[in-house]
């Protein structure tokens, strides 16, 4: 006879936690509902109970992560710059605890009220300081948009990646501005979060304009 999600006291949130264990684990294109329920101790079936298909899953994916970050909105209203860089430096280092669901949050808009909250307490701090709404969320996407695609980047671990070709047999003395930058370091943890730190300035310094 089947587990009931009633009796293993299963809820909505239980089972988008579980299916991001597996994501973080085994990547999100090994996730299924049968591999979810394995993970629970239930029948696939039972999980249809908290979400209705495999899209309302990956949705519920997006909202987990993006309901995590919880930006400060509090302070003078002309600060919203520093509010702005806190925000994508919460959500940038969300995205990197759970890597492989960077994919689906560049791709699936948010969709629900929990994962809408922290666009509009972002966004609300740069009305409070005379900027459009139209625009604010322009410019809470913009900032966004380079979060989400530097992570994809830093990542390097997402689907379709993960059997590249190595390039060790790469000779850089045809590209001595590269071997440089190389050898100080380009590609590293310290370079990832070097080139973050001056896309994120120049565009904050933009947007203040």
């Amino acid at each position: 006879m089947e587990t009931t999600g009633k009796r293993v006291g299963l809820t909505r949130e239980k089972v988008l936690r579980a299916a991001l264990e597996v994501a973080d684990r085994d990547g999100i294109e090994k996730l299924s509902m049968r591999r979810l329920g394995t993970e629970l101790g239930v029948e696939a079936m039972t999980l249809y109970h908290y979400l209705p298909n495999k899209a309302a899953l990956l949705d519920g994916l997006v909202e987990l992560v993006v309901s995590s970050v919880k930006p400060d909105t509090a302070g003078p209203a002309d600060q919203w710059p520093i509010r702005l860089r806190e925000f994508a430096v919460a959500f940038r280092a969300e995205l990197l605890r759970h890597p492989g669901v960077i994919p689906l949050v560049a791709t699936r808009p948010v969709r629900s009220a929990v994962a809408l909250q922290a666009v509009e307490d972002t966004a609300a701090a740069l009305t409070r300081a005379g900027v459009t709404p139209v625009q604010a969320l322009r410019i809470v996407n913009s900032v966004a948009m380079l979060v989400i695609g530097h992570c994809l980047a830093e990542a390097a671990d997402t689907p379709g990646h993960r059997d590249q070709a190595g390039d060790g047999d790469l000779d850089l003395a045809d590209f001595p501005v590269l071997a440089a930058a190389v050898a100080q370091g380009l590609g590293t943890l310290a370079d990832h979060q070097a080139r973050f730190d001056l896309a994120l300035d120049a565009l904050l310094t933009g947007l203040r304009h």
